[in-house]
């Protein structure tokens, strides 16, 4: 792959959640990212609002302070040439945290990546999105096509960009690994031009494939390379540089063929393509 790709979504601070487990794996997953093309990176792990209530943040952030000093200072070491800051996948699974602190951010930017809880959407989500939208901030909602009762259509996904949120893709939903309903609906969103941004969601452990890699050659494959240069790149780009997306051009499929499942129905290649 060319150089100059983007990625704000990744877990690569070691041993404060589900990704990386050492610095080491930390340094080797960041090398394969390198290798594959990229030259900006914000990692990002989970953060369940539910765990920083009630005073709680301050330790919380004090915790992956001490772990991220550690993965910088070797990063810079050992990828000078390589923009890396931090950001959080903050989980919303409650309301009413103050997310003014930069370190909850994505790269000190006016960006904020959120998920909802347990793959589900709550009730009443557009308003949950508005109220983030009201503090001044921009919500970047992470895989919505991983989202379970987020239906066949695009009404929902609609209704959040209409609040002021903006809507990121995995490259791995394009190669398979999230089963044949998440590929067909990031398509769709693709088709419809409504999604901003593609990311790697890389969990950062040395036997997980970095999908990265086969969603980029799938979407090329079915014709989209000028929609991974926008979504891959360019607006990626301008997320770290404090700027709104551009509008990305609606992928055609006539063209390319059928969008056909790469992974029998129900199922996904998961954190290991074999």
């Amino acid at each position: 792959m060319a150089q100059g790709y983007a990625d704000f979504h990744s877990h690569l601070v070691p041993d404060v959640d589900d990704g990386s487990r050492t610095l080491e794996e930390s340094l080797y997953s960041i090398g394969r990212m390198v290798e594959a093309g990229l030259d900006r990176i914000i990692t990002t792990p989970h953060l369940w609002l539910s765990h920083a209530m009630g005073g709680r943040l301050a330790a919380y952030l004090e915790i992956h302070d001490h772990r991220w000093t550690s993965l910088e200072r070797a990063v810079r070491a050992q990828y000078p040439e390589l923009d890396f800051r931090r950001g959080f996948e903050v989980m919303l699974d409650r309301l009413g945290l103050d997310l003014s602190d930069p370190r909850l951010r994505l790269g000190g930017t006016g960006f904020v990546l959120v998920e909802w809880p347990l793959h589900r959407i709550p009730s009443g989500s557009p308003a949950i999105l508005e109220g983030i939208v009201r503090s001044g901030l921009v919500p970047v909602v992470a895989h919505p096509e991983r989202y379970h009762g987020i239906g066949p259509g695009l009404g929902l996904v609609r209704e959040w960009k209409r609040t002021g949120a903006l809507l990121q893709g995995n490259y791995g939903s394009l190669a398979g690994q999230n089963g044949p309903v998440a590929r067909a609906f990031i398509l769709r969103m693709m088709q419809e031009g409504v999604l901003d941004y593609l990311c790697s969601d890389f969990h950062g452990r040395r036997e997980y494939t970095f999908y990265m890699v086969q969603g980029a050659r799938a979407l090329r494959e079915l014709g989209g390379d000028e929609q991974l240069a926008v979504l891959g790149k360019t607006n990626p780009a301008r997320l770290f540089d404090g700027e709104a997306p551009l509008p990305v051009p609606p992928l055609s499929l006539e063209s390319a063929g059928e969008a056909a499942p790469v992974a029998a129905p129900g199922e996904g290649r998961g954190w290991v393509d074999e």
